[in-house]
């Protein structure tokens, strides 16, 4: 028999519908739900009540430490974690960042309240805790399980505001599918570089590229308590000309500038070499982050400087994708 912990953070997945809105129940109906399976002995534990919108890394920290712990007191064979999904991706990621691969972990959510007709979020949390208690599912990562659909935490994104279909891994697809009577899976994590962080350093943030962004908001940025700065560049990760000078200023006051695109699809590559395009970025000391939103990469690099990690270092960590 395979023992399965669920902590619960809160999200719609936890919540009502009334009158076209929304709300946060006192008690998560969840707790309520029968899951019926003689093989896997379900425990249910609440850490959290938030909508993820309020869900801070201050928070995932709090949730990376009762995993620890779970996984270090060797409590369970697996465990499942219900989310908000707002958030859902940056959490996911943040414990496959922090937390060594041994067991699975597995998040879920609901895009519809627990009483709203067509509700996923029991279905969800059936299917995820099928998933942890699934030995398929160990040595893949921080996995996150929604509409039958199991993805890796490092490239998962949620892709619309409301449809249930919303989980998707735009580059590579899901790691595998949510079957009536098993689990199947189709691709494999290359690789994992754990840093088990037991604090968050702060002045770490994400600048969204746009045509015409002024410079004045890079100079702005480059102050003391300022760590590490993530771009959703243009394209394969270009700027206009006009912010080249501040972030060469930021670069040289030894603040971590890290490229990402703000495509939805696709990889930031240094490309074209003129003032503001990758190569250009590149040979000033921006560093490429391929296959990462703004969001994850921003996790990352806070991770990587709470992690006392040098320069030389953040740059090789924040550089290599599948790590």
């Amino acid at each position: 028999m395979k023992k399965i912990l669920a902590l619960h953070t809160g999200g719609t997945i936890s919540m009502s519908a009334s009158n076209d809105t929304v709300k946060t129940n006192e008690q998560n109906p969840l707790l309520d739900s029968q899951f019926i399976n003689e093989n896997i002995d379900l425990v249910n534990e609440v850490i959290l009540n938030k909508p993820s919108e309020h869900i801070t890394p201050d928070d995932m920290l709090i949730i990376k430490k009762r995993v620890k712990k779970a996984i270090d007191e060797k409590e369970c064979d697996g465990i499942v974690i219900t989310h908000g999904t707002d958030t859902l991706e940056e959490t996911a990621y943040f414990l496959d960042l922090t937390i060594e691969n041994t067991i699975p972990v597995v998040l879920t959510g609901a895009m519809r309240s627990s009483n709203e007709l067509g509700s996923d979020g029991v279905y969800n949390f059936q299917s995820a805790i099928l998933t942890a208690a699934s030995d398929e599912a160990s040595g893949k990562g921080v996995l996150v399980v929604m509409n039958d659909e199991i993805h890796t935490a490092r490239f998962v994104t949620k892709t619309h505001t409301t449809n249930v279909n919303t989980f998707r891994t735009p580059t590579f697809g899901p790691l595998g599918i949510v079957y009536k009577r098993d689990i199947r899976f189709f691709q494999a994590l290359i690789n994992q570089h754990v840093c088990d962080i037991d604090h968050l350093e702060k002045g770490v943030y994400l600048i969204k590229a746009y045509a015409g962004i002024p410079k004045e908001i890079f100079e702005i940025m480059n102050r003391p308590e300022t760590k590490g700065i993530v771009i959703e560049g243009l394209g394969a990760g270009n700027l206009p000309v006009e912010v080249v000078e501040p972030i060469q200023a930021l670069i040289d006051n030894d603040i971590t500038v890290v490229m990402v695109s703000r495509c939805y699809n696709g990889l930031a590559e240094p490309i074209y070499d003129y003032a503001g395009g990758g190569i250009d970025l590149e040979r000033m000391g921006v560093v490429f982050c391929q296959g990462l939103n703004g969001q994850k990469a921003r996790l990352k690099l806070q991770v990587a400087v709470s992690g006392g990690m040098n320069s030389k270092d953040i740059a090789k960590y924040m550089r290599d994708a599948v790590s």
